[in-house]
């Protein structure tokens, strides 16, 4: 861990202190905690910034809601942000904070493109630099204050070394031709869209999986029991798996049971909810005798309505994707996600600037595969 002093963030004046402090700064760490496994309403409880050659600092958003001084250094061009699996944080500190990202460095991105079998920031650290990290509070309530000496440390810990993780995989980006492709993927990342600030609206029982597979009718069972679990994870202020895992839900809604003794079985391993027998029972009936056109449709994944030829066109990608994901020791995702497989399959581009034009393609894709793309969806 770096010499220089660790401080808190914790009145506006000491946020102007830092902010004043980190002019001039190349690059800053960054990653934060939030209380998601706790609490309904998932907030930021903690930002842990640290910057090149610098300080490290915890701030305290429930201190200093305001972060409004930090907006310029995020949004500066000039100044490399650091961060490791950094989607979660782009997005839910754009909800919180309203921030922009600009010049992005994400190590988990970085070592995923470089074909490591490994890129938890443990396992990086570890074999990039030799050093144990402990996990020993990841599932702790960050909204909960004041923090232990061992939060601090642990939380500290996942910005200590992203500056020489970094430097280390930049290295091997270079060496290895594949500059451009992070850069592209590092500009994406900063362009991700906010978290959503709620999750009760209906059609959120699409991201249960599995929920694709099930009928409409099944579908409109699913979407009622989603947003009874969303009702009561609000009033209790709990997580929604802790009301009633999604396997529960997914289960209820292909079986749907019209009897409170089969709801009550299905519910037995969430006690809390024994009260709550009727109204699941009540759910189950509303969606069972909802009217054929109120129906949800069959539109919520984007294969569901791929033509013949498309299919074609999707199984010869996926051969593709997964002989070049073997002989380019890459996770088959790094190569071509299922969703942009589908999306190609559907445009069937004839020239690479078609092929460029596909969201998520991406340009460095274009430049190493195009022609192989090509041929593979023509």
């Amino acid at each position: 861990m770096p010499d220089a002093p660790t401080r808190w963030i914790r009145t506006p004046a000491q946020l102007d202190e830092l902010v004043a402090e980190l002019a001039g700064v190349r690059a800053i760490g960054l990653d934060t905690e939030a209380d998601s496994l706790h609490h309904y309403a998932e907030q930021v409880c903690l930002i842990q910034l640290t910057a090149y050659r610098g300080a490290s600092w915890l701030i305290d958003p429930l201190a200093v809601p305001d972060l409004a001084p930090l907006a310029p250094i995020l949004a500066d061009p000039t100044v490399v942000k650091v961060v490791h699996g950094g989607d979660n944080d782009v997005t839910s500190l754009r909800r919180d904070f309203g921030f922009t990202f600009r010049t992005m460095f994400d190590t988990a991105i970085a070592a995923r493109l470089l074909g490591d079998a490994e890129v938890g920031l443990q396992a990086l650290v570890r074999a990039e630099l030799g050093i144990e990290l402990s996990k020993g509070s990841q599932r702790d309530d960050w909204s909960k204050r004041p923090l232990t000496a061992k939060q601090e440390a642990y939380a500290l810990a996942d910005v200590a070394h992203l500056m020489a993780l970094a430097t280390r995989l930049t290295a091997r980006l270079a060496d290895a031709g594949r500059t451009e492709w992070a850069r592209e993927e590092f500009a994406a990342l900063a362009a991700l869209v906010p978290a959503p600030s709620t999750r009760t609206e209906p059609d959120g029982f699409r991201r249960i999986k599995g929920s694709a597979a099930l009928s409409r009718r099944q579908q409109a069972v699913l979407r009622e029991l989603y947003v009874w679990r969303e009702a009561r994870a609000a009033a209790a202020d709990r997580p929604p798996f802790k009301i009633v895992g999604p396997e529960v839900l997914l289960a209820l809604a292909e079986a749907s049971p019209t009897t409170s003794a089969e709801v009550a079985r299905a519910l037995a391993s969430f006690p809390r909810q024994a009260g709550e027998v009727e109204a699941v029972t009540a759910a189950i009936a509303r969606g069972l005798a909802l009217p054929e056109r109120e129906l949800p449709s069959l539109k919520g994944g984007e294969r569901t309505t791929l033509a013949p030829a498309a299919k074609r066109r999707v199984t010869a990608l996926r051969a593709w994707r997964d002989a070049e994901a073997a002989r380019s020791r890459l996770d088959p995702a790094i190569v071509m996600s299922q969703r942009v497989i589908d999306r190609v399959a559907v445009a069937a581009p004839r020239t690479l600037d078609e092929l460029a034009a596909i969201d998520g393609v991406r340009r460095w894709r274009v430049a190493e595969w195009g022609p192989a793309l090509l041929a593979a969806a023509a």
